[in-house]
């Protein structure tokens, strides 16, 4: 298409229209996985809690989980958030398969120590005290939150896992139209070992790396094609093969845009909550 018919008079990475279909794409995760999340009649232990492998609920006394509070509040809730819920930046600890298996704080005295610096959590050199009532503490959290059932906040991978393989492979060749653009043995091979759970969900719905490439041709008859950077309503700018900036006045030049993220927001209006599901479960046998 040309400018008159592509340029929206805002940069095109930070626009209204942008930010609406992201908007879209996360409504559609939380739709999806809803009704993964509400109490069945017959609920099992929810989230990471294996069947068979949950023990009762130990209690700790009020003094020691005062100052395990007091020293999550000062080390962790940033990350974690207050109630080890989750934060910006750090997993919910109540859901957490190595919270369910520590016993006294073996695991999790030995993930404090040593931290996770590819995760960006430092290591800290508590005492033997500390990490008691830090232990404590995560642990009396996590009882909480499995009581409230059909009331948590994250999103287990257990709950992105009720489709059906067949019918998602199904869609994926044909009502989808995936195939088109994608193949299980190209682009999608191990796609599932390298996003999980919500995160593979987001990517399936809405790419957030998906460049689109852009050909701009000149008054000259000269063309120049790369992976657009930016677009507003004066300026057009892209990444040249050899890795350039090259930028243009919209008023001298046309352009066409191929943007593989539309084809994903194209199937926003058409997908059932069994397509979101069926899918997901085909994807995730990509590893």
């Amino acid at each position: 298409m040309e400018r008159a018919a592509t340029s929206c008079g805002t940069n095109f990475l930070g626009s209204a229209w942008h930010w609406t279909v992201w908007l879209a794409a996360a409504l559609l995760v939380n739709l999806a996985v809803s009704a993964a999340q509400m109490p069945s009649a017959n609920p099992q232990t929810p989230g990471r809690v294996r069947p068979g492998a949950a023990r009762a609920p130990k209690s700790y006394p009020p003094a020691l989980l005062e100052e395990g509070g007091s020293v999550f509040q000062q080390n962790c809730s940033f990350c974690h958030g207050r109630d080890a819920g989750g934060g910006e930046s750090g997993p919910d600890l109540t859901r957490s398969e190595l919270v369910t298996e520590d016993v006294n704080g073996d695991k999790i005295g030995a993930m404090v120590r040593k931290g996770r610096p590819e995760k960006g959590m430092p290591r800290f050199n508590f005492s033997a005290r500390q990490l008691a009532s830090l232990t404590a503490f995560i642990h009396t959290q996590q009882n909480h939150a499995l009581a409230k059932k059909g009331d948590r906040k994250g999103v287990d991978v257990s709950d992105l896992q009720t489709g059906n393989v067949q019918a998602g492979e199904q869609y994926f060749n044909g009502p989808g139209g995936c195939a088109s653009c994608h193949s299980p043995r190209g682009d999608l091979a191990g796609i599932a070992s390298r996003y999980h759970g919500l995160k593979l969900e987001e990517q399936m719905l809405y790419p957030e790396n998906a460049k689109s490439r852009v050909t701009i041709t000149f008054a000259s008859g000269q063309t120049l094609s790369g992976n657009l950077a930016y677009l507003d309503e004066f300026t057009i700018g892209l990444i040249d093969a050899a890795g350039n900036y090259r930028s243009s006045r919209t008023s001298d030049v046309k352009y066409q845009i191929d943007a593989p993220v539309n084809a994903h927001v194209d199937l926003f209006s058409r997908y059932t909550d069994a397509d979101i599901h069926n899918l997901m479960a085909y994807l995730q046998t990509l590893r």
